[in-house]
């Protein structure tokens, strides 16, 4: 998956799932390290970051 691929599938599960996104691209990376799909657990964890950025910092 490019870097702009992973952009936007980010934005679109953000859209979708609102602060629970970065939890669900979280347990998909889990799930595809634990079947030994480790360029899709990276790119998943790829996505995460991504909407943790789209997040931003969270405030105290």
């Amino acid at each position: 998956m490019q870097t702009q691929s992973i952009t936007e599938y980010a934005h679109a599960l953000y859209a979708a799932h609102g602060n629970r996104a970065e939890h669900e691209a979280a347990r998909k990376a889990k799930v595809a390290n634990d079947n030994g799909a480790r360029k899709e657990a990276e790119r998943w964890q790829s996505i995460r970051l991504h909407i943790k950025e789209l997040r931003g910092a969270r405030q105290t």
